[in-house]
């Protein structure tokens, strides 16, 4: 097998490195991949804060040893699985995420191996590219939005960085899947047609003046999702209906960890985990046409510098995917 990785974690670039194809024990699936989709805590492992500090400290004490490998959204196809997997076959279609409190490598290379409880079925009709872009941001705007304070008919929904790869799942599950009777999208003036098309109800324009105030106008909310990371948590919360939760995504910053032990404790910060109910649930919302994935840009794996420099511009529309196969 062969994976994009980094030799050491000081190593400024990711290399191809050329790697014994792993066995599976018991529990464990292996996977032959064919989609990777790219997210910003895969660049943000390496270029520090604590994110990258949580990683190798996890990566020392559980491994696995060798090289870095990133990367935690793949899809492809089953290869092998283990003596205790019943319910997984070779040849099967599927979608899941790494984990490296697990001991795992990461999902930049042509072949994974997981347990099986991090995989989904993943149906015909849904193809790899759309498939490998789920897991982490597909399941981390389904958490926000079912989680933390469920959604459904009758609640409101406000999105912040309505536009981005979380962002545009997250205004689409609220409306689409879980019944919101009003979301809200917060973006650019380019992306408001965007929004809108993905089932805003208002999409609200932060270059024209204060985004959160306009914002007011339509809550209050059951759930503020702050997928952009620049917004007071002071005046997200100040627009939460009461029971609301404010949730903001990907926080790798220690000012945004604060949040969540600053009273009322109505803050949350989350990434997702990809475990099989909760990808089977956007799955199946992609597969009932509910949820559209947009797909910015396919590279080959071995571009895989050329993805993390688009990412961290900010200015991506959609997901980035790799293809390993």
């Amino acid at each position: 097998m062969y994976a994009m990785a980094l030799e050491t974690w000081s190593a400024k670039q990711l290399v191809r490195v050329e790697l014994p194809t792993p066995d599976v024990g018991p529990k464990q699936v292996r996977v032959a991949v064919h989609a990777i989709g790219v997210n910003p805590v895969d660049w943000k492992m390496r270029s520090g804060g604590p994110l990258r500090l949580a990683a190798r400290v996890i990566r020392t004490v559980r491994g696995p040893r060798g090289p870095i490998i990133l990367g935690v959204d793949f899809a492809g196809v089953v290869e092998a699985v283990g003596a205790k997997v019943t319910d997984l076959a070779v040849g099967q279609r599927v979608v899941g995420g790494t984990n490296f409190s697990r001991g795992q490598h990461g999902s930049y290379a042509d072949t994974v191996v997981v347990e099986s409880d991090q995989l989904a079925p993943l149906p015909d009709d849904v193809p790899f590219d759309v498939a490998g872009a789920l897991p982490v941001a597909g399941v981390t705007a389904w958490m926000a939005l079912t989680e933390y304070r469920r959604i459904e008919p009758g609640r409101r929904a406000l999105v912040l960085g309505a536009s981005g790869g979380v962002g545009q799942f997250a205004v689409q599950l609220a409306k689409r899947t879980c019944g919101a009777d009003v979301v809200a999208g917060v973006c650019s003036t380019k992306n408001l047609e965007l929004v809108r098309s993905l089932g805003a109800d208002h999409a609200l324009d932060y270059t024209g003046g204060d985004p959160l105030e306009a914002a007011r106008a339509h809550g209050p909310y059951d759930v503020v999702v702050d997928c952009a990371g620049t917004y007071a948590a002071s005046r997200c919360r100040s627009l939460l209906a009461p029971g609301g939760r404010h949730v903001m995504v990907a926080g790798d910053s220690i000012g945004m960890m604060l949040q969540v032990i600053v009273p009322p404790f109505r803050s949350r910060a989350i990434l997702g985990k990809p475990t099989r109910a909760r990808i089977s649930a956007v799955v199946a919302a992609v597969a009932a046409k509910q949820l559209v994935v947009p797909i910015s840009e396919r590279l080959p794996l071995a571009e895989v510098e050329a993805a993390h420099a688009k990412s961290m511009t900010g200015r991506v529309t959609g997901k980035l995917v790799l293809l390993a196969r």
